[in-house]
């Protein structure tokens, strides 16, 4: 056999594989059901030893360890069908690069799943949509419209997005490693598996189906056992079919390191992951359970699909130490503290090994803040886009100090006048939208005051006083202030309460129900994520590198800002273009850009002078370990390769759209002005971080972020 790239690493497995006892019964049912869908002998992709040989019916076994014998056979169709598509859509089009060949074949694939069940499909015209049709009307009668949803959404993007790594192929291109992990979720298919766990366990409550708690709990679920795979299938993949996309190879080519130590980071990343995952189920699952009320079958509806996903943790690996298709030879048993005795098997490997687990759980809680780091470092940023500043910005800061005293935002012992002008938020906004009428930009430059008055506000005020609950009651009360259809709002207590009141009177005069809506799930969407960058601080914790990113783009309020910026594009952009990958991408790589260089420049204010932890370089430091300086330079690598990305993106990818959606030359045109419009938005933010007074050493020496010398803080609302 072929030399082994690298040994594979200590795997973090807490529960142990358990294997269902109609191992065979699916097994058997499987090999019938693929040779009647023509899978099998004369599909020129499959013959019965390769099915044999995968043993999926193991596979599923271990996953799904505690359904009956026609579940487990249902599911093991399912899993049968999924890696015959991906061989197929490899031999059909990834080997000749038919990427035209390879979309009109995933165009129809939708068309085999109706959510109504009365809707006729076509006649199927091979293998993978004679399966797809056979297992739609099998599964879905038994569950819910939503879930039936969910799960076409998910089978659509494990479908589509081969389309992405088709193009990478094409183009010889590696993606970085913030692009990889989302994609790769798409991609890899952990969200549809976690729809089938809710077929064997117990569909999760539609209500809180996309809250956070849930949504973590399944991408992180996801990011495990794609990475987990990407280990084991790095030989096949990277060696045999020259596929690019391999977490492990993305991290040697971003990292400059050897296969080992990129194939050992991939671990440690898989081990951060799971430990998000157990954080989430034992904090926020419980949280989210006493928020929405749910009854005593909902909350064991949820416990049961959490169990389900960490028992296919488990029997996935057991499954990949097993099955054929992987690289397994030497692989280090999953639990190595049940081995028998004998030489070099000694309990001291199973204490060393539970002590690093325990070791690097806890390491998250050990940050000492308030830490002397000196000033800010900051690199030379990649920048690409040429500056441009409204004419109107003198008039706009004029107009934001008198909006500000008005609404009392000035008044309540966390700004004054000095802070504001340190700020200087119209700068920013006068960046952002250069092109804007001067009513355009006060409300812009107010827009970005609120927000970030707010992001000060919470950790001053709640985080001082350890009141996570005033912090919530807060969340929903601004959550109040912003009526969609005509609802009574709010009154207003606070300046926080009466300039969103204000700002949303003034945005959504002339907008439809459904733009408000969009609007204010934006909103939302951030003041939630204060309230988690809250929480993490109390408890004192470093978050999960890939949690922190993500996380990252709420507490920006980047959803509002590209909220905003749609709506300025009119019509001529059907809201499906929006959805696609290519323009999720760009988007992503925008906002990654503007919150890490923020990053950068705030390291100074929030580690030394506020005590935060919700920073990438301390975040890159703690998680592998290294000095400022070193983490700087990984975070300034990423913002590179975010703006590389954007730009990728916009020479390579959007264009595809364009054709795929057969767009206008006027939809085209509006496209390329929200281009613009991202583009002038980093070369703004990046000039407001420069040019404002809020980072410097020398106005953090003078003006230590904390309540206001002359002043004690307002009344905020409190509980208990």
């Amino acid at each position: 056999m072929t030399q082994q790239p690298f040994e594979l690493p200590h795997f973090y497995l807490p529960y142990p594989a358990r294997l269902n006892p109609h191992v065979d019964e699916a097994r058997a049912h499987s090999t019938r059901w693929a040779r009647d869908m023509g899978m099998l002998e004369g599909s020129g992709i499959w013959e019965q030893s390769d099915l044999d040989a995968h043993d999926y019916g193991l596979l599923c076994a271990y996953t799904h360890p505690d359904c009956d014998g026609p579940a487990l056979s249902l599911i093991t169709d399912w899993y049968v069908w999924v890696f015959f598509f991906d061989d197929h859509f490899l031999e059909t089009f990834k080997r000749s690069q038919d990427r035209a060949g390879g979309k009109d074949y995933l165009d129809r694939l939708p068309l085999f799943m109706p959510l109504d069940l009365d809707t006729p499909v076509p006649e199927p015209e091979n293998p993978v949509e004679a399966g797809l049709a056979d297992l739609w009307a099998r599964t879905v009668p038994s569950m819910s419209a939503d879930w039936r949803r969910r799960f076409a959404v998910a089978t659509e993007h494990l479908l589509n997005e081969s389309l992405w790594e088709l193009s990478n192929i094409n183009e010889g291109r590696i993606a970085n490693p913030v692009e990889y992990i989302e994609m790769r979720r798409k991609v890899g298919g952990a969200p549809w598996s976690a729809g089938l766990v809710e077929y064997a366990t117990a569909e999760v409550p539609a209500r809180v189906a996309g809250s956070r708690p849930l949504r973590v709990l399944m991408e992180t679920f996801s990011d495990a056992v794609h990475l987990r795979n990407d280990l084991f299938s790095y030989q096949r993949e990277v060696e045999d079919e020259g596929e690019l996309s391999n977490g492990v190879l993305v991290l040697e080519t971003f990292f400059g390191c050897t296969t080992q130590e990129a194939a050992d980071t991939v671990n440690d990343v898989l081990t951060s992951r799971l430990h998000q995952f157990e954080h989430t189920a034992l904090t926020e699952v419980p949280a989210l359970a006493v928020e929405h009320g749910l009854t005593p079958d909902q909350v064991a509806a949820v416990a049961a699909y959490t169990k389900g996903l960490q028992d296919w943790q488990s029997g996935g690996h057991e499954w990949h130490m097993r099955s054929s298709r992987y690289m397994n030879e030497r692989a280090r048993p999953a639990n190595p503290w049940q081995r028998p005795n004998g030489p070099g098997t000694t309990a001291a490997d199973a204490g060393a090994l539970l002590a690093a687990a325990g070791m690097e759980r806890l390491r998250a809680y050990t940050h000492v803040p308030f830490q002397k780091v000196g000033p800010s470092r900051v690199p030379d940023l990649y920048m690409p886009y040429r500056l441009q500043l409204s004419p109107h910005l003198d008039r706009a800061r004029d107009g934001l100090l008198e909006w500000c005293h008005r609404m009392g935002i000035l008044e309540e012992g966390v700004w004054d006048e000095d802070k504001l002008a340190a700020y200087d938020l119209a700068l920013c906004s006068a960046g952002l939208d250069p092109d804007a009428t001067p009513e355009a930009l006060d409300l812009s430059a107010r827009w970005l005051a609120w927000g970030t008055y707010g992001d000060d506000y919470y950790p001053l005020v709640y985080g001082h006083r350890r009141d996570l609950a005033a912090a919530r009651l807060t969340t929903a009360r601004l959550s109040g202030c912003m009526p969609v259809e005509g609802e009574a709002a709010v009154v207003p207590l606070n300046a926080m309460e009466r300039a969103l009141t204000d700002l949303w009177t003034r945005t959504t005069a002339e907008m439809t129900p459904d733009q408000r809506r969009t609007l204010k799930q934006a909103i939302d969407t951030m003041t939630e994520s204060w309230v988690w960058e809250l929480s993490n601080q109390l408890q004192n914790r470093i978050p999960d590198p890939v949690d922190y990113l993500e996380m990252r783009r709420a507490t920006f309020g980047s959803d509002l800002t590209l909220s905003l910026c749609r709506m300025g594009h009119g019509p001529a952009i059907p809201p499906e273009v929006y959805r696609t990958g290519p323009v999720r991408s760009l988007e992503n790589a925008a906002i990654d850009y503007a919150c890490l260089l923020n990053d950068v420049f705030s390291y100074q204010k929030e580690i030394e002078y506020e005590g935060e932890i919700h920073n990438s370089i301390l975040v890159v430091q703690h998680f592998f370990g290294i000095d400022y300086p070193a983490a700087l330079a990984v975070v300034h690598d990423l913002t590179t390769q975010r703006m590389r990305q954007f730009e990728h993106v916009v020479a390579h990818e959007l264009p595809i759209v364009y054709d795929d959606f057969e767009l206008s030359e006027e939809a085209r045109a509006t496209m390329q002005g929200y281009v613009t419009d991202l583009q002038n938005w980093m070369a703004g933010i990046l000039n407001w971080h420069r040019e404002v007074d809020r980072y410097k050493a020398e106005w953090l020496a003078r003006r230590a972020h904390g309540f206001l010398p002359d002043r004690p803080p307002a009344p905020a609302l409190s509980v208990g």
